[in-house]
């Protein structure tokens, strides 16, 4: 990865850029929901500042897909970027009265990202020189997000109990002027010439050619769904927060520590889960599965931990499967689909994922007010859990299509290399 960091100038520059503004965002994020939770005193608040972070960027996807398929990739991400940074300021005008404004801004930063994942991960491809780079690339963007999570959140609750939470605000919006100046650095296009600078915008006929796409092809619908298993157990990250607060007893710290340990999961998971992929969508399906029912497991055991270090520990464990989930699914889709329609592809997987996400969310933090952080828990990593059996069920004869598919193919260059060992002798 390092060296695939060295040999691509402007991969390096995007990497870079993605890792400072998601170091960033999760700053943000614990001084958010720690000066909610210390204002109103609220499960409900604080899971609906999660979904601040989440719904927007589904309402947003259907405009977002569109403008990165139809425009400059990387202008786009230099604007948005610009953006947010104005955003983030927003932040600095709630109080311990008045935290609405949390809401709002918070909700026009997710609003924007819907613009930037999309851009990112439809480019990336088109900066990738080889089918080796994508690959390494996939697993190093991928994991980066779980990465800056870890570090981002545990360094946000020290940094947010030491300065204070506008000093946090304040470094979020220094990161999306810092990513903005390294998305300047980039010298190649994100997507292929004829491609780029088309600004007449249809954005139900475009996203409608989007979905025809996909339901033509099984696969890339399975890809699409494979996200949701974790986002509908995604109710249980929404109240790490008040896990962290009203069951152990400890401060922003607390929150840092279990989104921290979120965060080493989903940095680790798509490193690990590349190793048994090998390059098969097959394979990648299988993963995406597999990983729901771990990400279940994990947390119905988090939720009934004795002491926050095991609660965080397994945590842990859970995302492994979530990460790998996330950044395998979204390797498939840059496989899958051409260029010209990439974007809007992956701005409907992001809307879909974070729509469930944020339902998940809202009804977290209902049922946590009505029964307690641990039943919620428990309830949303069940169903998460039966999420990916069913996924498992649903997607095994597309499956076995797959590997059928794959076997023709390895077996038609097995044959091709034997053809031309035997010209060359």
């Amino acid at each position: 990865m390092i060296k695939l960091l060295r040999a691509n100038r402007d991969l390096r520059w995007l990497f870079i850029a993605q890792v400072i503004s998601f170091m960033g965002d999760w700053f943000s994020f614990v001084a958010v929901t720690g000066m909610i939770k210390d204002a109103t005193d609220s499960e409900f608040l604080v899971s609906l500042a999660y979904v601040s972070f989440s719904l927007p960027a589904f309402l947003a996807s259907p405009i977002a897909g569109v403008t990165v398929d139809r425009f400059d990739r990387r202008k786009l991400l230099l604007i948005v970027s610009v953006l947010q940074a104005f955003a983030a300021l927003g932040l600095l005008t709630a109080t311990d009265s008045s935290v609405w404004p949390l809401f709002m801004f918070q909700g026009v930063i997710s609003a924007l990202a819907a613009f930037v994942k999309p851009a990112i991960d439809a480019g990336v491809p088109n900066l990738a020189r080889t089918p080796a780079e994508l690959r390494t690339a996939n697993v190093l963007f991928g994991s980066t997000w779980g990465v800056m999570l870890a570090v981002g959140a545990a360094a946000g609750g020290l940094f947010s109990q030491a300065f204070g939470r506008q000093a946090a605000f304040y470094a979020n919006a220094a990161s999306f002027i810092a990513a903005m100046l390294l998305f300047a650095l980039i010298r190649r296009p994100l997507q292929e010439p004829q491609h780029a600078n088309r600004p007449t915008m249809r954005p139900i006929a475009d996203m409608t050619e989007a979905i025809r796409y996909a339901r033509k092809d099984h696969v890339v619908l399975a890809l699409i769904a494979s996200k949701s298993t974790f986002a509908i157990g995604a109710g249980t990250v929404s109240q790490l927060p008040v896990l962290a607060t009203s069951v152990f007893g400890w401060g922003d710290s607390g929150t840092g520590m279990l989104l921290a340990a979120r965060g080493v999961g989903a940095g680790l998971g798509p490193l690990i889960a590349s190793r048994f992929a090998k390059g098969s969508v097959a394979n990648v399906l299988r993963i995406c599965g597999l990983a729901g029912i771990g990400f279940s497991v994990s947390y119905l055991a988090a939720a009934w931990a004795p002491v926050i270090w095991v609660a965080a520990l397994l945590i842990a464990i859970g995302h492994l499967g979530g990460g790998s989930q996330w950044t395998l699914s979204t390797y498939g889709l840059q496989l899958r689909t051409p260029d010209h329609i990439r974007g809007r592809v992956m701005a409907g997987d992001f809307a879909i994922v974070t729509l469930f996400m944020s339902l998940s969310g809202l009804g977290a933090g209902l049922l946590s007010e009505a029964v307690g952080v641990r039943w919620t828990i428990t309830a949303f990593a069940g169903a998460a859990g039966l999420a990916g059996i069913t996924y498992i069920a649903l997607t095994r004869p597309i499956m076995m299509k797959l590997r059928a598919e794959e076997a023709a193919a390895a077996s038609a260059s097995d044959q091709a290399n034997d053809t031309e060992a035997m010209g060359s002798t």
